[in-house]
């Protein structure tokens, strides 16, 4: 099952092609690339999550399992993560990461708008970085999802590379995108082309305001977020009591 979409780049096979090939290197290219600011913007994200002890956590499109260890830390022993990614390799890496965990922690191999995931099960749901990857439609489905999954008072984070509105930010910000995080690629072994596909979905995601809108939508509350002048925008909030 999918949702159709007119652009193949948002085809579910190709995009786990995609990130099978870049998993060996995109760890070390995000870290680098990003300056540390990935990693910033991921404790902040959490933050808005306000993940307690002993909750059920998901997390959509979960990569190499980056959140994990600060989502372990904030769930302990009771608490349970179950992660989703469309990738097998970097579900393979993912499951090495949540070995370590403290809290209970699975990784399910699949396309995030078509999980397995029993309604109303998650007291929490996050993602970092994987919302550029969805076309508009996909992101309809995508909120939809996440109303489906959250129980009653249950909340959300969503972190993602966006494209800056101040036009003197703009072209610096989209020249690295574009030319340098594939260079850095390049010399890390990693295939350039990959890194630049990275650069086609920011341009055409924008920033996380189709998302918000679709969230509120299926009646989602909402707190869009700005990082670091729009190079990054977020948005988290809760689904109603009723």
């Amino acid at each position: 099952m999918a949702v159709p979409t007119e652009d193949p780049i948002y085809e579910p096979a190709f995009i786990a092609g995609l990130f099978n090939e870049m998993a060996q290197t995109y760890g070390l290219v995000n870290l680098i690339t990003s300056f540390g600011f990935a990693a910033i913007w991921r404790k902040q994200a959490l933050a808005r999550a306000a993940i307690r002890s002993g909750q059920t956590v998901v997390d959509f499109m979960t990569g190499m399992g980056e959140l994990g260890p600060n989502v372990g830390r904030r769930l302990g022993p009771t608490g349970s993560l179950v992660a989703v990614d469309i990738s097998p390799v970097m579900c393979e890496r993912a499951r090495g990461t949540f070995a370590r965990l403290r809290c209970q922690a699975s990784v399910l191999e699949q396309d995030a708008l078509f999980s397995t995931i029993p309604n109303h099960s998650a007291d929490v749901l996050v993602s970092t970085f994987g919302l550029k990857t969805f076309s508009a439609t996909q992101l309809r489905t995508l909120a939809s999802e996440v109303s489906r999954i959250l129980k009653p008072g249950g909340s959300f984070s969503f972190l993602e590379i966006s494209v800056p509105p101040n036009r003197l930010l703009r072209w610096p910000y989209q020249f690295y995108i574009n030319r340098v995080i594939p260079l850095v690629g390049r010399l890390l072994l990693g295939n350039p082309d990959n890194y630049r596909m990275l650069g086609v979905y920011t341009r055409k995601f924008g920033t996380c305001q189709a998302f918000v809108d679709a969230l509120q939508t299926v009646g989602l509350t909402t707190q869009p977020k700005s990082f670091f002048f729009g190079c990054a925008t977020g948005v988290a909030g809760m689904k109603p009591f009723q």
